[in-house]
């Protein structure tokens, strides 16, 4: 099978898998996260099908919505690529980077370094900052149906990957929780130029967002 037809077939399949996902992680997530990676990976040393395949599979079944189960997700990509007959060493690469890009608190040290990951995972954590990260993050908030902000609950920085999980915070600490830590733990050139416009936006936000919760203006 041509690489080609091996992404248009992926492409084909993560549309009809996430086509009643929630906003922040349906289609044009993945779309995104995939143009993102395919920019990133053309100024790194990778292997590009690896990168294409590890971008457009890495949220098949999020944890967030199969009860927090890790192994949904790595499971419905080997059967696929598998289905596909890609070669066993690429599948174990793309199942180790599904397996390894979510943030997870932050306080979770990560099992697998490879350069395709570090380049999904800067493409990944891109998405999730500037104007889009802070649509997602709203949008997921009111998914959860959490409040915006509750200036009594103030963010927590030294979380384990199961509190992480399991916060029930108001949407407004997420960006201290994790939007903002980002630009900082870019692994790319690339990813890191492009995260610090995202991040200032980020922050300006922030400065309109209290100004008007305090009635200034």
């Amino acid at each position: 099978m041509s690489q080609d037809l091996l992404i248009n077939n992926t492409i084909a399949f993560v549309k009809q898998e996430l086509k009643d996902a929630e906003g922040g992680h349906d289609w044009f997530h993945i779309e995104r996260v995939y143009k993102n990676a395919l920019l990133i990976a053309k100024n790194e040393a990778v292997d590009s099908l690896v990168v294409a395949l590890g971008a457009l599979l890495h949220d098949i079944a999020d944890s967030k919505f199969h009860n927090g189960d890790e192994t949904v997700g790595p499971k419905v990509a080997r059967e696929f690529l598998f289905a596909q007959n890609v070669d066993s060493h690429i599948i174990e690469h793309v199942i180790k980077i599904i397996e390894n890009i979510s943030f997870k608190g932050g306080n979770t040290s990560q099992q697998f370094k490879s350069l395709e990951l570090d380049v999904v995972q800067d493409a990944d954590r891109l998405d999730a900052i500037g104007a889009i990260g802070i649509a997602r993050c709203f949008n997921y908030g009111g998914f959860k149906n959490r409040p915006l902000f509750n200036p009594a609950i103030k963010p927590q920085l030294n979380m384990s990957k199961e509190d992480y999980k399991n916060s029930k915070a108001p949407t407004i600490n997420h960006f201290y929780e994790k939007l903002l830590l980002l630009k900082d733990r870019m692994n790319t050139k690339t990813g890191k130029q492009i995260a610090e416009k995202r991040h200032d936006f980020m922050l300006l936000f922030l400065d309109q967002f209290y100004d008007e919760w305090d009635g200034i203006k």
